[in-house]
């Protein structure tokens, strides 16, 4: 379990995004559920990851986020001259935050 402590205390403010990019980029790699959105079967580069905040609310207990994630993802073993090869991805992801804690977890969010 990750905890977003700056986040929690930035949310209703203009540095809410800047301070969860901040927190989701100091994440140790490969914390983002990301492996299972890599199409290609691919290896996502956490070096690559990039996030937009697309909306955010809270309720009484939680603050919910959705993410839009970009990356690169490595692809290999097709035995070409150009093996491995990187692809662009993307993904959106939704975030809850406990706003008790700042215990956060994610789920990949459906087509």
């Amino acid at each position: 379990m990750h905890t977003l402590i700056a986040s929690l205390h930035a949310f209703g403010t203009d540095g809410f995004a800047a301070a969860l990019q901040r927190e989701l980029r100091a994440l140790p790699p490969g914390r983002l559920p990301l492996a299972g959105v890599a199409v290609q079967g691919g290896h996502v580069d956490d070096a690559t990851i990039g996030v937009s905040v697309l909306s955010a609310e809270q309720t009484a207990d939680t603050i919910d986020v959705n993410l839009g994630v970009f990356f690169t993802e490595i692809v290999g073993g097709c035995s070409c001259g150009d093996d491995p090869y990187r692809s662009n991805g993307y993904c959106e992801l939704r975030l809850r935050i406990d706003r008790r804690t700042g215990a956060a977890s994610f789920t990949p969010r459906g087509p």
